[in-house]
């Protein structure tokens, strides 16, 4: 056998125990959640967990879960006893502390869905030097949202937070250029209501994140109007471009969208579930960096926190920038 053949095989096998070794490295990569009342917990232990987990979720494993989690939102509390069970079936350790989490995981999921909490529990994971996906909404407040992005820089810890709709295949397809320059887009969601939130934060995030998948951050003033059975929110961008969310109050809704660009419109389709952020969540975890810029998910909270403004001035367009200055004055005053 030649030298070339020779060097082929020992390249092939360098390849194998590489490729190996990587796996195994990543098989041994621990997940800890914090936070059992959302559905969002347990749809990501199964996915992580599953024993034909793909490739692409990178070999991540939950094996511990802190259980609370929403203190007084009851439609979450009550989700707690059942949401143990089934994780509990999938082999994660339930565990009575963040800081007994961390001490047996790699890397963390805060999964808490009350935003109120999130600064809080955050602060114990970056504190400890973990690597956090902090899942929708990252905060109940805009002072909050930027508070936990100082305070990860502080603890030099990488964070990433997103809804899942960023990730709609149309969504991508747009960001990666299929209609070129994007002119405008429209998003829609449902916008249920959560007293403890701010109006939109709790659950028309969703469509107002699927509006920025779009868009991209820039966003200059806001405005907001009801028409029957939904909140209607315009924002205009650099250069006059339009991006607006509906957000419905009444009767069944989806989520979707369509974007204007200078090749052509495109809709979104229906919503693809939790998979793409999945990946996109191992990738961070891989990489210890956010596909998301903190600007923008901090602007995110800004656009719907000047809808808020708006709304109480009767539909006025509100200065994105005023609201931004206003919440980081206000988020100095947070102890991090």
């Amino acid at each position: 056998m030649g030298k070339a053949a020779l060097a082929g095989i020992g390249l092939g096998l360098a390849t194998s125990t590489l490729a190996f070794g990587t796996a195994s490295v990543k098989r041994n990569k621990k997940v800890g959640i914090i936070g059992l009342d959302t559905s969002h917990s347990v749809a990501f232990a199964k996915a992580f967990n599953a024993s034909d987990a793909a490739p692409d979720l990178g070999g991540y494993k939950v094996v511990a879960a802190y259980p609370h989690g929403s203190k007084d939102i009851k439609t979450s509390v009550e989700r707690i006893p059942g949401y143990i069970e089934d994780v509990k079936k999938l082999g994660v350790e339930i565990v009575d502390s963040i800081a007994s989490l961390l001490d047996i995981v790699d890397v963390v999921l805060l999964e808490t869905n009350d935003g109120r909490l999130h600064l809080e529990q955050a602060l114990e994971v970056f504190k400890s030097g973990k690597t956090v996906f902090i899942d929708k909404p990252i905060a109940a407040s805009l002072p909050d949202a930027i508070a936990i992005f100082d305070a990860a820089k502080k603890y030099n810890v990488p964070v990433f937070s997103s809804s899942s709709l960023r990730y709609m295949e149309n969504a991508v397809a747009v960001r990666n250029g299929e209609i070129g320059e994007v002119y405008g887009a429209d998003a829609f969601s449902p916008a249920k209501y959560e007293a403890t939130h701010p109006d939109l934060f709790w659950y028309g995030i969703h469509g107002v994140e699927t509006l920025y998948g779009l868009m991209g951050a820039g966003c200059k003033t806001v405005q907001r109007t009801y028409t029957e059975g939904a909140d209607v929110v315009v924002g205009t961008w650099e250069g006059g471009k339009i991006g607006t969310f509906r957000g419905t109050r009444t009767g069944k809704s989806g989520y979707g969208g369509r974007a204007f660009g200078e090749k052509g419109i495109l809709d979104m389709g229906g919503y693809g579930g939790y998979r793409p952020l999945l990946v996109e969540i191992a990738k961070f975890f891989d990489s210890g960096k956010s596909p998301i810029s903190d600007e923008e998910t901090i602007e995110i909270f800004a656009f719907m926190q000047a809808a808020d403004e708006s709304k109480k001035m009767n539909g006025q367009a509100v200065s994105l920038e005023a609201v931004l200055a206003k919440g980081k004055r206000e988020a100095l005053k947070i102890k991090i």
